[in-house]
């Protein structure tokens, strides 16, 4: 809030105060949909195809006389309702945390100091700061403003933005919303201009939106491309699975004449069919994948956000703040040709310069919020504290704020020992040149001047003065001071050159980026040279290569779109430029990441295909038009979101091959004894026990996978590729008709060599059990092998395996869950067996993963 302390400000709440009302009144929140209970989780779980086809086999079993497989099958039913719970419980409290960061933030005086807290914590009789871009977070009463506009269109539906006033002691209007000059501000509103000190009348439920009883949702459910793949898969596979498993149950009828038992085979292979786990992965990955994403201070708005990172081309980013510490230092100064260095520690300034520093501090607030004029102060108290430049006894008397038609701001002050006013102004050298009416032999050496600075990467600030006699009264002025900021005669000062150092982790960032196939581009309103200094230090390459938001207006789109396709640096542009920006990339068939703070880059931000507001120092308006907010305005941030994001989509995929080759085998196995006439080797129980490593390996053990190794290192995913493609289908049938072959062979040698229907099962059953861990070992990294992937830890991995194995050796050797899976005991060498075919279909794993053939399908994907 660059200018919110040039109002004077009353007092606010201390903090044991507003704790006392937040207690009484509650957080300031909006009616919002319920949040889910258990048990609204839990009646979703039984309406799942899953759980009713579960149900259906239990029925059966009761039917068929059978009451310990049916009480199995109950006891399994529990589990998975418990896994299902625990899932979606950790996906709720995901998205109420990101909820919580999505808030809007307020900026209140608290205990006598500005404070910046989330929307909700705001109560009765906070002492609120407002300015453009903010969302007004509750009800207020404008104590002091300085030309005051609000957007009320939520509430009234009308688009012209209103007029505020402060109230007049003793004046009592209705604070109804709409008309011009109403002392109340409402939640919900927009503060579209101006600036104003207000104080909280009402909160939550009781402002005149909460009135109206509109939930305001921050974060946005859509379906997105991700979650449309998804249902085609999903539906493909039901629809398949259904269609067999009516095949099934004809078949087995007809041919084996019990019409009981066909129905329990078609419906243990619909269970083996239904990819009931697509929809939940998905799920899963994008609430937890928002959520560590936040950890690295960047909270996801939308879903979309999470797939498009991966295919980003271009991050367009700001320099100030971003790039930078924005912590700004003055570190040299200029008048008439001459500088001077100001060193780190230096605790004078030659008497030449003092009133560079002198009026620079004059014209700034006395507690300054911008980081400029806090550099401003620091240098001054630091360098003329023995000095008589230094004025605390000077009374303020006005301000001509900033405008968009001059960039330059003054301040009037009133000494007790002068006869004349004392005008101070600062702001861009030319503004300030403007106001000095310089003629062009002076502007041009200011030019150099200004020049020679810039190149050196100095962000420039102009300084100049005048006095005014008290008492003089221009016509139309009531308090006896000129209308605007050149009827002064002001005398031009010199220059300011102020350093905003690059922040450390920002090259390794820019370098990451650029291995990532990721093109920088940096938007700024600074000059040229100090674009082209900051663009070196980076490493952003041909940082001379400079285009000017003059010289961008006086191009067409397709010369901007010849020259922005190898143009990274954009010096002198204005925030209405970057939506120009935006379209000739995405022109280019880029897909842009935009980052933005103003109200005037929210265009910009909806345009690009990622937009980043900074959470720091940016508007509600470009948080509330944007797809991520960036929470520390860091942009190694970025770079971390875009690591994460291509993690996520990466376990996705891996997640959905596990779970498309997983279902082969088990739908095979299911199949092919019904057609071959051989005993049944899975039954609705073993296919239970095998969801329970399915569920928890594909939700939980990969999206806990870490980042392969190179995942910095490859182009950006081209946009509109398949979640599903070429190579996940080759891996997955590989896999999965692999160990379909290797599990069906040993099943029918067992059955062709005399063992028994139990024993034979158990082989095929710990064959497919193997099968399955090792798959899941395989597929935790696509470009390393089993061996390397096992150094990289994963806990919950470790847990899963360990569980089924333990699941797996009590139905085996625990004589009463023998009965149940109908398995017969194997023998020691029987169990060697099946070890060494589970490393033959680790091996058939490793091969499908093998580089020639991702070489081979990136040739088909890029023809």
């Amino acid at each position: 809030m660059d200018a919110i302390s040039n109002l004077d400000e009353p007092a606010g709440l201390s903090s044991a105060e507003a704790a006392a009302i937040l207690a009484s009144d509650g957080y300031n929140e909006l009616p919002s949909a319920k949040k889910r209970t258990v048990f609204a989780i839990l009646w979703d779980v039984v309406r799942e195809p899953m759980f009713i086809l579960l149900l259906a086999c239990g029925a059966l079993y009761l039917i068929l006389g059978d009451p310990q497989e049916a009480l199995m099958l109950l006891g399994f039913v529990v589990v998975v309702i418990g896994i299902t719970l625990y899932q979606e419980t950790k996906t709720e409290k995901a998205l109420d945390a990101l909820r919580e960061l999505s808030s809007p933030r307020a900026l209140v005086i608290r205990d006598g100091v500005q404070t910046r807290i989330a929307g909700r914590d705001v109560v009765r009789g906070d002492v609120m700061l407002l300015q453009e871009g903010d969302r007004v977070p509750a009800d207020a009463e404008v104590l002091r403003s300085t030309n005051l506009s609000a957007d009320e269109s939520l509430l009234t539906g009308e688009s012209v933005p209103v007029r505020k006033t402060p109230r007049n002691d003793g004046e009592a209007r209705p604070a109804v919303p709409g008309g011009d000059d109403q002392p109340y501000v409402f939640s919900g509103s927009m503060i579209v201009k101006g600036q104003g000190i207000t104080r909280v009348l009402s909160t939550g439920a009781r402002t005149e939106i909460g009135k109206i009883g509109k939930a305001l949702q921050s974060l946005e459910t859509e379906d997105t491309d991700l979650q449309k793949q998804i249902g085609g898969i999903v539906k493909a596979f039901a629809l398949t699975g259904f269609a067999l498993c009516a095949a099934v149950i004809v078949v087995f009828g007809l041919t084996r004449h019990d019409w009981l038992e066909g129905i329990l085979a078609g419906l243990s292979l619909a269970m083996a069919t239904l990819p009931e786990e697509f929809p939940v992965v998905m799920t899963v990955f994008l609430a937890l994948g928002a959520w560590r994403i936040s950890k690295r201070r960047v909270l996801t708005r939308r879903a979309h956000a999470i797939e498009t990172m991966g295919s980003a081309t271009v991050l367009c980013t700001d320099k100030t703040g971003t790039l930078t510490l924005n912590r700004m230092t003055v570190s040299r100064l200029s008048r008439g040709g001459a500088s001077y260095e100001i060193g780190a520690e230096a605790a004078e300034l030659p008497e030449e310069f003092h009133d560079i520093a002198e009026y620079a501090i004059l014209a700034s607030p006395a507690d300054p919020f911008d980081p400029m004029e806090k550099a401003m102060r620091e240098l001054g108290e630091r360098t003329l504290a023995s000095t008589e430049h230094l004025h605390a006894d000077w009374t303020f008397v006005r301000e001509y704020p900033l405008s968009d038609s001059l960039l330059a701001m003054s301040r009037v002050w009133e000494s007790p020992d002068r006869e004349r006013l004392v005008v101070a102004a600062k702001g861009a050298p030319e503004a300030v040149a403007d106001i000095c009416h310089l003629d062009e032999a002076e502007l041009a050496r200011l030019r150099a001047d200004i020049d020679a600075m810039a190149d050196d990467g100095l962000r420039v600030i102009g300084v100049a003065a005048a006095s005014f006699e008290k008492g003089a009264r221009p016509d139309g002025s009531p308090d006896g001071l000129p209308v605007g900021q050149h009827d002064f005669d002001f005398r031009f000062v010199g220059l300011l050159g102020l350093l905003d150092p690059v922040r450390a982790d920002v090259p390794a960032a820019v370098a990451a980026c650029a291995a990532a196939g990721i093109r920088v581009v940096m938007i700024t309103g600074d000059y040229p040279g100090t674009a082209r200094n900051i663009a070196r230090s980076i490493g952003l390459p041909d940082p001379d290569a400079i285009i000017t938001g003059p010289e961008l207006d006086a191009m067409d789109d397709a010369e901007l779109r010849r020259r922005i396709a190898t143009a990274c640096v954009f010096a002198r542009a204005v925030p209405e430029q970057k939506l120009r920006i935006v379209r000739a990339l995405k022109d280019n068939g880029e897909v842009v990441a935009m980052t933005g703070d103003g109200v005037n880059d929210a265009p910009a931000l909806k345009a690009a295909d990622i937009g980043i507001a900074m959470g720091g120092r940016g508007t509600d308006v470009a948080r509330e038009s944007s797809a991520l907010v960036l929470l520390d305005d860091d942009f190694a941030s970025i770079v971390h979101a875009i690591r994460i994001g291509r993690r996520i989509f990466d376990n996705l995929r891996k997640a959905m091959t596990f779970i498309f080759s997983v279902h082969l085998p088990i739908a095979g196995m299911s199949l092919i004894p019904v057609l071959l006439k051989w005993p049944l080797a899975l039954m609705p129980v073993h296919i239970l026990f095998l969801e329970l490593i399915i569920d928890p390996a594909c939700s939980i053990v990969f999206e806990m996978e870490e980042e392969e190794a190179d995942i910095m290192s490859r182009k950006p995913r081209p946009v509109g590729e398949r979640l599903f493609g070429p190579r996940m289908i080759f891996i997955g049938l590989t896999q999965g008709l692999g160990i379909l072959a290797l599990v069906a062979g040993i099943y029918a040698w067992a059955l062709s060599s005399g063992y028994g229907v139990g024993e034979a099962r158990a082989l095929a059953y710990v064959n497919l059990v193997f099968g399955n861990i090792g798959m899941i070992f395989s597929n935790r990294s696509w470009t390393e092998s089993i061996l390397k992937s096992l150094r990289r830890p994963n806990k919950a991995l470790w847990i899963v395996a360990a569980a089924a194995l333990g699941f797996l050796a009590l139905a085996l050797f625990v004589p009463a869950l023998n009965g149940v899976f109908g398995f017969a005991p194997l023998h020691l060498w029987e169990l060697g067996l099946c070890v060494a075919t589970a490393v033959v279909t680790i091996l058939i794993n490793e091969f499908a993963k093998l580089p020639v053939f991702a070489r081979a399908f990136d040739r088909g994907r890029r023809r």
